[in-house]
């Protein structure tokens, strides 16, 4: 059995003690920093670009999973590699040329992820799985953080473990969005591999216990 992953989402730490929010989970049981890119025309929200990326990068100790939610994200791989990105996922529904952009990601010597809109099936993605490194399934509507967990999610993370045995493909399976302590065990046992976990963090009273917490749980789902 694999040991899932848990990635803690920087947009939800208080941006005015950030060093702080960062070295708080350096030193905590977490994998990776859930990094998200927003532009106002992919998702009604900006966020932040490569220079803060650039920052982040100089204190974090852990790799950065980068998730951009932008258009036109072609334009902006090398320099968001440039930035520090370890990870960098793209959004299915944002590149018409999606092989191309995956092999773009890679060959700029970053692992390549692809994300799905809620609304997304994960089927669109059987001729692409082995291609990818890992395979964000949003479980809710992209651009702002805190919102509730849409759980036809557990039965998208099934389809798409079986699709990933099936092909034999590498693909790890993140989910992104309402991930907490109250469905995190569901999410394993169908089969997630990283849970990308941002208020439930932040916000909570002991973040690293809560990440200590999110580690802990044990998948029943076996491959």
């Amino acid at each position: 059995m694999k040991k899932h992953l848990v990635a803690p989402s920087v947009l939800a730490a208080d941006f005015t003690r950030l060093p702080e929010e960062l070295e708080m989970v350096n030193q905590s049981e977490a994998d990776w920093f859930h990094l998200d890119v927003m532009d106002g025309r992919f998702v009604p929200n900006i966020t932040f670009g490569m220079f803060i990326i650039e920052a982040i990068n100089r204190l974090a100790r852990k790799p950065l999973d980068v998730h951009l939610m932008i258009v036109e994200p072609e334009k902006y791989i090398e320099s968001f590699r440039a930035a520090g990105a370890d990870i960098i996922t793209v959004h299915y529904e944002a590149c018409p040329h999606l092989h191309r952009t995956v092999h773009q990601i890679r060959e700029a010597g970053a692992k390549a992820g692809v994300a799905l809109n809620p609304h997304t099936p994960v089927q669109l993605l059987e001729d692409l799985i082995e291609d990818i490194d890992l395979v964000c399934v949003m479980a809710v509507n992209p651009g702002f953080g805190g919102q509730k967990f849409i759980y036809q999610t557990l039965a998208k993370v099934r389809q798409l473990r079986e699709m990933i045995t099936t092909t034999n493909s590498g693909a790890l399976i993140e989910i992104d969005g309402g991930v907490g302590l109250q469905n995190a065990e569901s999410l394993l046992q169908a089969g997630a591999d990283v849970l990308v976990a941002g208020s439930s963090v932040f916000k909570a009273k002991d973040p690293k216990a809560t990440i200590a917490d999110l580690k802990a749980f044990k998948a029943v789902f076996e491959y």
